[in-house]
């Protein structure tokens, strides 16, 4: 059973016409409450980007996206992100 705040995180969701389940509502929850952001990681396709955008549009802020590559990690991700690097490290990949 969701909680009061849970369920109006769920239907904040579905008003952007965002599909989601238990784990993905208390996950948003919980980054909310705490205040902290929302890592999300996975394989191609499986909607990383997509609930990061239908977030931002629903709490009406900005959406910082973090591309990873091979050798990042997470002090220089999360304390030391510098998009050109992100970029130029991209492109000497392809």
């Amino acid at each position: 059973m969701f909680s009061n705040e849970t369920e109006q995180i769920r239907q904040m969701l579905e008003k952007q016409n965002y599909v989601t389940d238990s784990a993905i509502v208390m996950s948003v929850y919980l980054a909310k409450t705490l205040q902290k952001p929302l890592l999300v990681e996975g394989p191609a396709g499986v909607g990383k980007t997509e609930i990061a955008k239908v977030m931002a549009k629903a709490l009406d802020t900005d959406l910082i996206r973090l591309q990873c590559y091979e050798g990042l990690d997470a002090n220089m991700a999360l304390y030391e992100w510098n998009y050109q690097h992100q970029l130029l490290a991209i492109k000497m990949q392809e």
